[in-house]
C-alpha cells in the first residue's frame, strides 16, 4: 500500500493563527476541500525529525465531523511515516484521557478533536488541537511553527485506499511503502479509569455513594451535557463506585451535544442547577464537551465558584492518597482566578504561582517538579497527574473530601471561609461582541496603563469607596524557561486588594468575548454568607464605568454570569 501526495493551490489555508488551545472554527470550514488535511499536514510536519517512526494518540469529544476527521488523520499519519496511532473507540477520548494515554504509553504527542465547551453540530464549532509528549497543550513555539507552515503548505500526504475500522477495539496492521503501520483502537475509558484507581481511594468514595459507617448514602446528580464524559461517568461512577444509574443524565455523547451548549456554568447547565434547588440531591456536577471543565453544586443548588473549588481542594489534599505519596510541591492559578488559593498556599508554606490563562504554563511548572495543584476560574481544575485540566478528577477529588470530612458541601465552604476568609468572585462574559468596539475598549485600557492617569484615583458607588493603586497589562516571566508573555489581561488593583480584570478572547466561530472578572476579599464572618452579586455590585459598576463597556458595545447585560 502506497501513499499519495495531494497537491493543492498555493496557500489554501486561511492563515488564522492557532493558539495553544488549538485551532477552532465553524465545522463547515473544516469540511471544505483540503482544509482539514492542510492543517493536519502542517501539524505533523511541525514535528520535524520526530515524526518518522513516532506514536501518536488521536481522539475527540464526539462532536460532529469527529469520526470523519479521525479517519483522515490516520491515513495521513500512515503516509507521513508515523509508526503507530492509538485511537479511542469510535474516535472518542476525553481531553484528560488523551493526556493520560500520551504519558502512560510514552507517545510522541496526540491530536485532539474538540472545541472544548463550544457548541457542536454542522453549524457550530470544530477544532483540532496538538498535545506534545508531556501530555500537555503545544507551547507557543510549536503553534507558531504550525502557523508558519500553514502560510506555505501546498501539498499533503495520505493513503486514500486505507480502510480502518475504529469502531472495534483491537490492533490493525498495515504496510505502507514497505514499512509497518499500526492502528490500535483502545477502550476509551479503561486506561483513564485504571489511573484514577491509583490516585483516589475508591473504597471510601464507594462507601460515600452507597452509605456506610452509619452515614446515609450521598444523593448525587451528574450531568455530562451530552459530551464525552458520559461514558466515563457510567463506567467509573456508576459501575465501579456504585452510583445509581438514574443519577447520571445526558451521558450519551451526541454530535451536537443535544442542541445544548456544553459549558458547565449556571447558565448553560441550568437544568442541573434547577434540580439541585429542589433539595433532593446532596451533590451535583456538570462537565463540558471534552471533559476538562467541571461545575460543583451542593444541596439546594449551593454554588461552588471555580475559585473556591480550587482552594477547597488545595486545603484538603491529604484526603487524596496520590498526594500522600507525592507530597505537595506547590499551587498555581491563572491570573484572573481569585486569590482564594493563595491564602491556602501561604498557610501551608507552599510556593504559589500566578500565570497567564493557558494550561501550558502550569505544565512547565509541573515538569520542573514545582507544582501539584492548579486551576482556572473558567471551571478548570487539575493536578500534576496529567498535563490537562480534568473535570472528572475534580469531581472525584470533591467526593474524596466529602468522604473524609463527612459534612455537606455548604458546610465545607463555610468552614473554609471561617479559616481563610472569603474571596468573593464573579465573572461576566459578553459573548459575540463586535470586534471593533471590543478592541477599542482594550486600546483605551492600554492608554490608561501607559499614562498612569487613574493611579491614586478614588472610585465610589453607594457607600463603598475604592482607591486605585495599580493598573497594568499583566506580564509573566516563566520561572522555568525564561519566556516572557506580555499583555495577558488588564488588571485594575485597589488598595484593599480588590481586583477588576478584563480580557478579550475569540475562541468561538463569530465575534469576540469580553470577560470581566471581579475579586474582593471579605474577612468579616457576618458578611461572608451574603450573595456574591450583592457584595460585588459596587465594584461591578465601577468596572463598567472605567471600561465604558456598555457605551462602546451597546451591551447592557452579560451573556453569562459565573
Amino acid at each position: 500500500m502506497g501513499f499519495k501526495s495531494v497537491t493543492v493551490a498555493s496557500k489554501p489555508f486561511d492563515g488564522q493563527k492557532p493558539g495553544t488551545s488549538g485551532l477552532r472554527k465553524a465545522t463547515k470550514i473544516f469540511m471544505q476541500d483540503h482544509y482539514t488535511e492542510n492543517f493536519v499536514q502542517c501539524t505533523l510536519s511541525a514535528m520535524g525529525e520526530k515524526l518518522k517512526g513516532s506514536t501518536l494518540v488521536v481522539g475527540g469529544d464526539g462532536r460532529y465531523y469527529g469520526k470523519e476527521a479521525s479517519e483522515k488523520i490516520i491515513k495521513m499519519c500512515a503516509a507521513n511515516g508515523v509508526s503507530k496511532v492509538i485511537i479511542g473507540q469510535d474516535g472518542i477520548l476525553s481531553t484528560p484521557a488523551v493526556s493520560c494515554l500520551i504519558r502512560k504509553h510514552h507517545t510522541d504527542g496526540g491530536i485532539i478533536l474538540t472545541a472544548s465547551h463550544n457548541p457542536g453540530g454542522p453549524n457550530a464549532d470544530f477544532g483540532i488541537k496538538f498535545n506534545i509528549a508531556n501530555g500537555g497543550p503545544a507551547p507557543a513555539a510549536v503553534t507558531d511553527h504550525i502557523y508558519d507552515l500553514t502560510q506555505k503548505v501546498n501539498q499533503y500526504h495520505t493513503v486514500p485506499d486505507m480502510k480502518v475500522d475504529i469502531s472495534t477495539n483491537g490492533t490493525q496492521q498495515f504496510t505502507v511503502d514497505d514499512k509497518p503501520f499500526t492502528v490500535e483502537v483502545t477502550d476509551s475509558v479503561q486506561d483513564y479509569m485504571d489511573y484514577m484507581k491509583e490516585i483516589f481511594d475508591f473504597g471510601a468514595i464507594k462507601g460515600l455513594l452507597s452509605g456506610s459507617d452509619g452515614q446515609p448514602k450521598l444523593k448525587v446528580l451528574i450531568n455530562a451535557l451530552s459530551g464525552v464524559v458520559g461514558p466515563y461517568v457510567k463506567r467509573i461512577l456508576c459501575q465501579e463506585l456504585g452510583m445509581d444509574e438514574a443519577s447520571a443524565v445526558n451521558c450519551v455523547p451526541l454530535p451536537d451535544f443535544g442542541g445544548g451548549h456544553p459549558d458547565p456554568n449556571l447558565t448553560y447547565a441550568a437544568d442541573l442547577v434547577n434540580e439541585l434547588k429542589k433539595g433532593n440531591h446532596d451533590f451535583g456536577a456538570a462537565f463540558d464537551g471534552d471533559g476538562d471543565r467541571n461545575m460543583i453544586l451542593g444541596k439546594n443548588g449551593f454554588f461552588v465558584s471555580p475559585c473556591d473549588s480550587l482552594a477547597v481542594i488545595a486545603a484538603h489534599l491529604e484526603c487524596i492518597p496520590y498526594f500522600k505519596k507525592t507530597g505537595i510541591r506547590g499551587y498555581a492559578r491563572s491570573m484572573p482566578t481569585s486569590g482564594a488559593v493563595d491564602r491556602v498556599a501561604k498557610k501551608k508554606g507552599k510556593e504559589m504561582f500566578e500565570v497567564p490563562t493557558g494550561w501550558k504554563f502550569f505544565g512547565n511548572l509541573m515538569d520542573a517538579g514545582r507544582l501539584s495543584l492548579c486551576g482556572e476560574e473558567s471551571f478548570g481544575t487539575g493536578s500534576d497527574h496529567i498535563r490537562e485540566k480534568d473535570g472528572l478528577w475534580a469531581v472525584l477529588a470533591w467526593l474524596s473530601i466529602l468522604a473524609c470530612k463527612k459534612i455537606s458541601v455548604e458546610e465545607i465552604l463555610k468552614e473554609h471561609w471561617k479559616t481563610y476568609g472569603r474571596n468573593v468572585f464573579t465573572r461576566y462574559d459578553y459573548e459575540n461582541v463586535e470586534s471593533e468596539p471590543a478592541n477599542q475598549m482594550m486600546t483605551n485600557f492600554d492608554k490608561m496603563v501607559a499614562s498612569s492617569s487613574l493611579t491614586g484615583k478614588e472610585f465610589k458607588h453607594g457607600d463603598k469607596s475604592f482607591k486605585l493603586s495599580k493598573m497594568d497589562n499583566f506580564e509573566y516571566t516563566d520561572p522555568i524557561d525564561g519566556s516572557i508573555s506580555k499583555k495577558q489581561g488588564i488588571r485594575i488593583i485597589f488598595e484593599d486588594g480588590s481586583r477588576i480584570i478584563f480580557r478579550l478572547s475569540g475562541t468561538g466561530s463569530a465575534g469576540a468575548t469580553i470577560r470581566m472578572y471581579i475579586d474582593s476579599y471579605e474577612s468579616d464572618p457576618d458578611k461572608q454568607l451574603l450573595d456574591s452579586q450583592v457584595m460585588l455590585r459596587p465594584l461591578i459598576e465601577i468596572a463598567l464605568e472605567i471600561s465604558q463597556l456598555r457605551e462602546l458595545t451597546g451591551r447592557q447585560q452579560p451573556t453569562v454570569i459565573t
